[in-house]
């Protein structure tokens, strides 16, 4: 190759790819070849106009991300349909696996499956190695699924919260609705120029003040805002580009800063949204004990919280829903299609019992 590079194409520069991903931090490691001595090697300018290719998909990309949406929406209306008490977690990922494969023909998914069941649903990223989907589902209990089927390199990334009985009890409503309510708000207003952290903070907002309408805080939401109050109960960022990575590239190019404030900082794109771009929409209300200990020894938090109320939610998990959309010039189009309502949820359940 140095020959070729050398005496035949007479490069000046060899331009070669190098960087570091700005969502995982992994560094795509500049190439080694013998010979490379010999030439002057760019390894700066092909980062950027990588990453943004990747950034905004053309027709043909969405086609397969809409294709691996519908599968993985289908599996998961058939998780809806099937799962019972007394059932493993992993037996549901299985379901999960088996449509996806049998049925649309995608052998892989993008990420390890989370099926997470009751209080299982306050860790983010569980069902990884270390607690592999393993508990028995309860009577009584939420669970959080999230899986995305990947389809020629492109993934979905969907999540979903309901009942193992089928039936929402008034508890487990109030928290649901909380958190829809977030994600039809920030559906609602996206749009090209819109920037990604003030999603985040409509989301965040809603969130706060859907508790307070339901007996978890008292306060002027404003001022919970500026105690950093929803970071103890949303530690993670809106979403997040999505394509041939889960957490696709891009999110903070030259010129995007990352936020430094709590639940900000967890942002995996500060960017303005713009036509193209496919990210996901995925707010959450977790009940995690060491938020809840911390949020309780501090005055600027612990005083807008009614604790009576909060505690009685110790064990009960989260809530998280999650959909891929794609920035159109006016809006969104939403690539997933399970049900999201209440009403819709306990319909669809109904089916398979």
């Amino acid at each position: 190759m140095t020959a070729v590079l050398r005496d035949e194409v007479k490069a000046a520069v060899l331009y070669v790819l190098a960087g570091q991903n700005s969502d995982s931090d992994l560094v795509h490691a500049e190439p080694k070849w013998e010979g490379k001595e010999q030439f002057r090697v760019d390894t700066t300018a092909l980062a950027f106009p990588a990453a943004e290719s990747r950034v905004f998909k053309s027709a043909d990309e969405i086609a397969v991300l809409r294709y691996a949406n519908a599968i993985s929406s289908a599996a998961h209306k058939e998780m809806m349909r099937t799962i019972r008490a007394g059932m493993m977690e992993y037996q549901l990922e299985s379901t999960f696996l088996h449509h996806c494969y049998s049925q649309g023909n995608c052998r892989h998914v993008g990420y390890t499956c989370i099926a997470a069941s009751g209080a299982n649903g306050a860790t983010l990223h569980y069902g990884h190695a270390g607690a592999p989907n393993l508990k028995q589902l309860q009577d009584g209990e939420m669970v959080v699924f999230d899986m995305g089927a990947e389809y020629h390199c492109y993934g979905a990334d969907i999540t979903r919260s309901f009942p193992v009985s089928g039936k929402f009890t008034a508890e487990q409503r109030e928290v649901y609705e909380c958190v829809l309510d977030a994600q039809t708000a920030v559906m609602k207003a996206m749009k090209p120029g819109i920037a990604w952290p003030k999603m985040h903070e409509l989301a965040v907002t809603t969130i706060l003040e859907g508790m307070k309408r339901k007996g978890f805080l008292q306060g002027e939401v404003k001022e919970m805002m500026d105690a950093y109050l929803g970071y103890v109960f949303m530690p993670h960022g809106l979403g997040h580009l999505l394509g041939i990575d889960t957490h696709d590239v891009g999110g903070y190019p030259p010129g995007v800063e990352r936020m430094k404030e709590p639940g900000f900082k967890n942002l995996r794109t500060g960017r303005k949204l713009e036509a193209g771009m496919v990210i996901t929409v995925e707010p959450g209300l977790y009940f995690v004990p060491a938020q809840l200990q911390s949020a309780k020894a501090n005055p600027m938090q612990s005083k807008f919280i009614i604790w009576e109320k909060m505690d009685k939610f110790r064990n009960f998990g989260g809530v998280r829903i999650e959909d891929d959309v794609v920035v159109t010039v006016d809006g969104i189009e939403n690539l997933t299609n399970v049900p999201r309502t209440v009403d819709e949820i306990e319909q669809w359940m109904a089916t398979g019992r």
